[in-house]
């Protein structure tokens, strides 16, 4: 058996929490935020696409240019889609790559964390989703906590993102962390379900 899972949920969900978890159980996690930042400052084809949609500036001393960056994305969704159509079949392609050292090492499941998995079509290179799931308040008041900033922040930013209703609807499996839900035994669970299924369609 060897099944890609695609781990994804809104912010402040617990996806980070999740993905630890799973390291600790000896399941590999790709965390495609790292390593898209990664890429942005190491790969040839994204720094060459990058500079020619938004100059040599873009990248100052090998750096990106984050403020640039950041107002050209946020300028319109059309900006996004263009930095976004660079960026994401880069970190697909790596993805694979490192889900087959993980199979060639022995491992059955390799897992991509993104929390933008359906907006970005990882969905698409991945056997499963596991959606982590959490009341919207309790979402809130993490991200208050966590980054120290105002409830109408975090309001828009969860706006910002795909609705948890579509999301749960696109995903196969749930994992509530609600903050009383035992997060290891619906682990333990997920990965007996995962052992049991005998359909994956193996991507190449």
């Amino acid at each position: 058996m060897r099944i890609r899972l695609g781990i994804t949920g809104g912010i402040g969900s617990g996806k980070s929490f999740f993905s630890k978890a799973l390291r600790e159980r000896g399941i590999p996690v790709f965390d495609s935020d790292s390593e898209a930042k990664k890429l942005m400052l190491m790969d040839n084809d994204i720094i060459t696409s990058l500079k020619a949609l938004l100059g040599d500036d873009v990248y100052i001393n090998g750096e990106i240019n984050k403020p640039l960056l950041a107002s050209y994305i946020f300028a319109s969704g059309d900006n996004a889609s263009r930095v976004n159509s660079i960026v994401h079949p880069c970190v697909k392609k790596a993805f694979l790559r490192w889900a087959d050292e993980c199979f060639s090492a022995g491992h059955h499941i390799a897992a991509i964390e993104s929390a933008i998995l359906f907006e970005s079509g990882f969905d698409d290179i991945v056997d499963r989703v596991v959606m982590v799931h959490a009341p919207l308040e309790t979402r809130i008041a993490r991200v208050m906590e966590r980054d120290k900033t105002t409830r109408d922040k975090v309001i828009g930013r969860i706006n910002s993102q795909m609705d948890d209703r579509e999301k749960l609807s696109k995903s196969d499996f749930i994992i509530e962390n609600d903050g009383t839900a035992s997060i290891d035994s619906q682990i333990d669970k997920l990965i007996s379900d995962l052992h049991l299924i005998k359909d994956v369609q193996y991507l190449v």
